[in-house]
């Protein structure tokens, strides 16, 4: 189930809200400038589909936003929980950083953990399969795979360079429940 945890980014591990609804959750979040949605597939969606094929399944919503934000370029990513090198995929999300572009994703299988921390408070939002969450341009946050990672996105981008992060240096992701604890 989509869920989104409120914390004080200074006040510990006990959440001072929670929310599962998603209008409940949209509303949260867009006082914070993200945006969240729930996406459909224009047709049934098979294990052994392409890539390709998987973005054509969402293509009035893909080109709706390429439309909105000028992205470039839409690509799927995955990761099992037999990848050979899915801790180091996992560490690279881990420490909190911003990018100058947004970072969009929309979970067409799996789920995973976003960690927003756009004032003095830490939005904790674990996305799952359906769930687009925009983070803009220059906000603070980090991503939790967990420790076996099972997780498809579509991933969009307006920069040929995709996905670059500049670190805060910040070792706030350390005092928040990863996915696992979740």
């Amino acid at each position: 189930m989509t869920t989104l945890k409120i914390f004080n980014d200074t006040a510990g591990r006990k959440p001072v809200a929670t929310y599962t609804d998603i209008d409940a959750i949209a509303t949260q979040l867009h006082g914070v400038g993200v945006r969240i949605e729930r996406w459909k597939a224009n047709k049934s969606l098979t294990n052994d589909m392409s890539n390709d094929d998987i973005i054509a399944a969402y293509r009035e919503s893909v080109d709706r936003l390429m439309s909105e934000y000028g992205f470039k370029s839409a690509d799927v990513v995955a990761l099992k929980p037999d990848h050979p090198q899915k801790a180091e995929f996992r560490k690279k999300f881990l420490d909190e950083h911003q990018h100058s572009d947004f970072e969009v994703r929309f979970f067409v299988d799996g789920k995973g953990l976003f960690y927003l921390h756009p004032n003095d408070q830490v939005y904790c939002l674990m996305c799952e399969k359906g769930d687009l969450i925009s983070v803009p341009a220059n906000m603070k946050h980090w991503f939790d795979m967990g420790e076996n990672p099972n997780f498809k996105c579509i991933r969009l981008f307006t920069t040929p360079e995709g996905w670059v992060a500049q670190f805060t240096g910040n070792p706030i992701a350390k005092s928040f429940p990863s996915f696992d604890q979740f």
